[in-house]
């Protein structure tokens, strides 16, 4: 164990210390988050033990026996924290146009500098997500309302955009906010939980048949009963953004990929976005994109009638491939998927949609986009009936 992280156990173990300097002061001795010297003081110091507690908080992973009642229930204030935090999210990117608030990454900066803090009010999650996005005005023209005959059929209308911050600017904010810097031990640590339950930029790989039908039309007539999300319609969905040639961009869910919105990708995801730019220019921009999970959000968020792809919407949270996973009440191991188009096909960090006959469609990767793979040709270990999506 390192001097740091050894030091941050012993003033842990100390309950009077550990009231005296409060749990967000103790962090800044660590390395890694607050959990691993918890876990420390317990046992053997380790990575594993890291991932272990940010599946906890994450995934409502069980405990071994031998974790104690208190860091249990630090475990529990933050996932408490983390339902309001993405209650404050939703909130916010309802009023997005080129890019959302990335939920994952408030979490992961939430749970590196403020593991055993006590879980916050509705408006301290409300304050901690403001550090992430600035708002600008915006105009547009709307029909009028209770006009005159003489009067303009339309009218110009104000309204406000969220804008979402490049993480360094986040992270400058939060420090205001807390009132302590962001190391750059911090700074690595929030992106190591960030990769253990986002993933990596391009995680299903490359390769997979691409659609023959280009097109950035959405069409709910292929769905079979769009009043309702359901697993037959999950797939025809699927298929439809395979023919029409659905390109891979991180982050994005189904929209159109304008100069803003590829600008917005940007800045909130500067590697896996950023890192990939000139690939997106050349083959994406212009059309549809999705990232692995985000073509099950797009389904998920999808209004048949007005044809627009609105976050957070028809029940179904913004959630990672590993979350949507962890999150199924029904799944199993790969080599007992049954005959079932629609259900979703899983390996850490990338998801598909089994469209049946043995084959799969997923966002695979920037220089492929969405493509149909066989199954038995690809990686995938388990499948899962997606919650939020009927199944009867």
């Amino acid at each position: 164990m390192s001097a740091a992280a050894t030091l941050a156990a012993v003033l842990l173990a100390n309950d009077k210390t550990r009231s005296a300097l409060g749990w967000a002061v103790v962090a800044v001795f660590s390395p890694i988050i607050v959990t691993v010297a918890v876990l420390c003081a317990i046992g053997s110091g380790s990575a594993a033990h890291n991932n272990a507690a940010v599946k906890a908080c994450f995934y409502g992973s069980a405990y071994s026996s031998d974790v104690p009642v208190e860091y249990q229930a630090h475990v529990e204030d933050m996932r408490s924290a983390f339902s309001l935090l993405s209650s404050a999210v939703a909130a916010v990117n309802e009023q997005a146009e080129d890019g959302t608030v990335d939920l994952i990454r408030v979490e992961s900066v939430f749970l590196s500098l403020c593991f055993g803090e006590d879980a916050p009010s509705e408006r301290a999650a409300n304050r901690f997500v403001d550090c992430f996005y600035s708002t600008e005005t915006r105009t547009r023209t709307v029909e009028a309302t209770d006009r005159e005959p003489d009067e303009p059929e339309t009218v110009q209308d104000s309204y406000a955009v969220t804008i979402p911050y490049a993480p360094e600017e986040a992270y400058a904010n939060v420090a205001v906010l807390l009132g302590r810097q962001i190391t750059p031990a911090d700074q690595k640590n929030i992106e190591h939980i960030y990769a253990m339950i986002a993933g990596s930029a391009d995680s299903g790989g490359d390769g997979g048949a691409r659609g023959s039908q280009p097109s950035i039309d959405l069409d709910a007539s292929v769905l079979i009963n769009p009043g309702t999300k359901n697993a037959a319609d999950l797939a025809a969905y699927a298929e439809y953004a395979w023919r029409s040639g659905w390109g891979y961009v991180w982050g994005s869910y189904g929209n159109l990929l304008t100069e803003a919105s590829l600008q917005s990708l940007i800045r909130q995801y500067p590697e896996m976005v950023g890192g990939y730019e000139s690939t997106i220019r050349a083959k994406w921009l212009g059309g549809r994109t999705t990232d692995c999970v985000g073509l099950i959000k797009s389904y998920g968020w999808l209004d048949p009638d007005t044809l627009t792809i609105r976050y957070g919407t028809n029940g179904m949270p913004d959630v990672t491939a590993n979350q949507m996973y962890h999150a199924a009440t029904v799944s199993g191991s790969i080599d007992t998927i049954p005959e079932v188009p629609g259900l979703a096909v899983w390996c850490e960090g990338h998801i598909g949609v089994y469209v049946g006959g043995g084959y799969v469609v997923e966002a695979r990767g920037t220089s492929s986009g969405v493509v149909m793979t066989k199954l038995a040709e690809r990686h995938f270990t388990h499948w899962l009936q997606v919650p939020y999506i009927n199944y009867d």
